[in-house]
């Protein structure tokens, strides 16, 4: 579904695709079966895909097969099946490069206090979805918000993906949604990264049994969209491959999402 054709203030939606756009068949073979569940749950689906991965644990961590290659492929897909694109930037450089192929740029969590990002990303025109790092308390991600406004950013999001918690482990506060909400922009829930287990043994470590269960609790908490990361299979991708839901998964992960939205907005509509 086109970003045009909705409101991302009014919509519950997802942000979903694989970690890495690692090639064509495997785009479009993930596109295609989401692209089919956003038809049948009636649910916007933003096809995400880094075009490259800078922050690696490891130097011989696989990063990209090409910038332009991998965001061509990335907008050529999205065309294909009638989905918005999201990709995430690192530099300035990238804002304008990634600008000319996507709907939606997206800010990492270990770059969110980077003011120039955030500015070049706003002038590009583009929504933006700023990841809170997971170091930095939920109340303070207004100011990237404000930074983003300041620049000319009229459309932005705020995601949450978990909180350092001591070495290699990450802890959801659920309070945080609320308060990244008080911002005025919607705030979407990060089901894969927030059960990352970051830099074990040189790669990132997760505990994908978490993503359904937290991502139901962040959606009962009154989220406005899901991220998520899928894979035709995991065990075979050239990043978080541990934390990545499996793609004959996300069927049942969407129509659980879609139906706990349903219950909650119910609740707080009739009480």
């Amino acid at each position: 579904m086109l970003l045009g054709t909705f409101d991302l203030q009014s919509r519950f939606f997802f942000l979903a695709g694989p970690c890495l756009v690692e090639g064509r068949e495997m785009l479009r073979r993930t596109a295609g079966h989401l692209a089919g569940l956003s038809e049948r749950y009636a649910v916007p689906i933003i096809l995400k895909g880094s075009f490259k991965k800078a922050n690696r644990t490891s130097g011989d961590s696989f990063m990209s097969i090409g910038d332009e290659e991998a965001l061509a492929i990335l907008a050529e897909t999205g065309a294909e099946f009638g989905m918005s694109t999201v990709t995430d930037i690192h530099s300035e450089r990238d804002a304008e490069l990634a600008a000319r192929y996507v709907d939606l740029l997206q800010i990492p969590a270990f770059l969110c206090r980077q003011t120039e990002l955030i500015q070049a990303a706003a002038r590009t025109g583009k929504p933006l979805n700023i990841k809170k790092g997971q170091f930095v308390a939920p109340e303070d991600m207004e100011h990237a918000v404000r930074k983003a406004r300041a620049a000319g950013g009229d459309t932005v999001m705020l995601c949450e993906r978990g909180t350092t918690f001591g070495y290699h482990n990450l802890v959801v506060d659920m309070r945080g949604l609320v308060i990244m909400g008080r911002a005025g922009v919607p705030v979407v829930y990060d089901a894969t990264h927030s059960v990352q287990l970051p830099s074990a043994s040189g790669v990132s470590g997760g505990q994908p049994e978490f993503i359904l269960p937290l991502a139901r609790a962040a959606i009962a908490v009154g989220v406005q969209g899901v991220f998520f990361e899928t894979h035709p299979d995991p065990s075979r991708a050239l990043s978080d491959a541990a934390s990545q839901l499996p793609l004959d998964r996300a069927d049942d992960f969407v129509r659980q999402c879609v139906a706990a939205h349903e219950f909650f907005s119910g609740i707080a509509t009739h009480g």
